[in-house]
């Protein structure tokens, strides 16, 4: 017993030396209830950000398809409120939720002219039932 409690002192004196006194330090000596109560509050966090993250995350099998419930809820606008035409092109969604219109009106009437339409402008309805048509 006395040659174990020999060997451990020699291995706590080396490890000493090679990584500083910290390395052999007893954790529960820096420890008090103060740390013990923020500890538990961290804890209490990342608990409720984990849960908050597994809701999200969770699915819902809609015709034998697992589907994210975030995405249930997200409701994408298929008609153009400027020209009114309805598209299923993906690229017309990137627009929809930018500029509130279809790509065919961004090229019409936002291309170069952003700050006009971020300020509010629109065409007149009979501009666009003209070029609707085309």
């Amino acid at each position: 017993m006395e040659k174990d409690l020999d060997y451990i002192i020699k291995l706590e004196k080396a490890i000493s030396k090679k990584y500083g006194s910290e390395a052999i330090i007893n954790p529960k000596s820096g420890w008090s209830k103060e740390k013990e109560k923020e500890y538990l509050e961290q804890l209490k966090k990342i608990s409720k950000r984990d849960r908050r993250i597994e809701q999200a995350s969770e699915k819902e099998e809609i015709d034998g398809f697992f589907v994210h419930k975030k995405l249930l809820s997200v409701e994408t606008q298929r008609n153009c409120p400027v020209c009114e035409r309805y598209s299923f092109d993906i690229k017309d969604d990137k627009y929809m939720l930018k500029f509130e219109c279809c790509y065919r009106c961004y090229v019409d009437y936002v291309d170069g002219r952003e700050k006009r339409w971020l300020a509010g402008w629109r065409p007149n309805k009979e501009k666009t039932d003209v070029t609707s048509n085309t």
